[in-house]
């Protein structure tokens, strides 16, 4: 238990104050100072989900397929990052990472998301720098303002990160007609980018993922519905 019961604040985890939330905090620096990271192969990031615990959520159960085809689970550690912070997926049920509710894809205030950007990016930064020595490679997986805050993250540290999908992926699937122009981390043609990824890391090829087999994600729209 990262937060006893006892210890708990009593604001709400509701939307944009749970950057400042003072447990959300807390959480946050028991992750970047306190939690020990394993020592594997790849470490994946991925955003989080509107379902939680994430493990569960329609999108991540396809990014679990996609990862699984390629590697074995103890060769990956995966990491949620997001509106929650930076949150190692093993964690996903603790409190307050299982109980907030905030979409920052329904949020049209600069100022919130400018402040998202800037402090997703240093936990990113603090996490990557944490588990220099941890991981031999590392891949993330995110679009949008994830995305701008892991390529801040990335320009601060000297540490690789292979970030998909690929912007040429992006820009052919790009609607420009749409809220969300990018539209689903759950797109077939972003979780091939994902999987070839991991295959650049593994080597060799796979024929046993079948990209059609995927999960549907109404009501779990991946980074635009957190």
């Amino acid at each position: 238990m990262i937060i006893p019961e006892s210890e708990r604040s009593t604001q709400p985890l509701l939307g944009a104050k749970i950057f400042s939330h003072p447990d959300m905090v807390r959480a946050n620096e028991f992750v970047l100072s306190q939690y020990v990271p394993p020592r594997c192969n790849v470490c994946v990031f991925v955003p989080c989900s509107k379902v939680k615990p994430y493990r569960k959520s329609p999108s991540h159960r396809n990014y679990d397929k996609v990862i699984s085809s390629v590697f074995v689970r103890e060769d990956v550690h995966i990491v949620v990052f997001g509106t929650c912070g930076v949150t190692p997926r093993e964690l996903d049920a603790e409190y307050p990472f299982a109980n907030y509710d905030f979409v920052l894809g329904d949020c049209n205030v600069l100022s919130v998301k400018k402040r998202f950007i800037e402090l997703e990016s240093h936990r990113l930064f603090r996490y990557l720098e944490k588990t220099r020595s941890n991981y031999r490679h590392r891949v993330a997986y995110c679009t949008g303002d994830f995305r701008k805050a892991m390529l801040k993250a990335c320009m601060k540290s000297t540490i690789r990160v292979n970030i998909v999908p690929r912007e040429e992926t992006l820009e052919r699937c790009r609607m420009r007609n749409r809220k969300f122009e990018y539209g689903s981390l759950s797109n077939a043609q972003y979780l091939a980018d994902l999987r070839d990824a991991l295959l650049s890391i593994r080597g060799g090829t796979t024929g046993d993922m079948r990209l059609k087999e995927l999960e549907k994600t109404a009501g779990d729209e991946d980074w635009y519905i957190l």
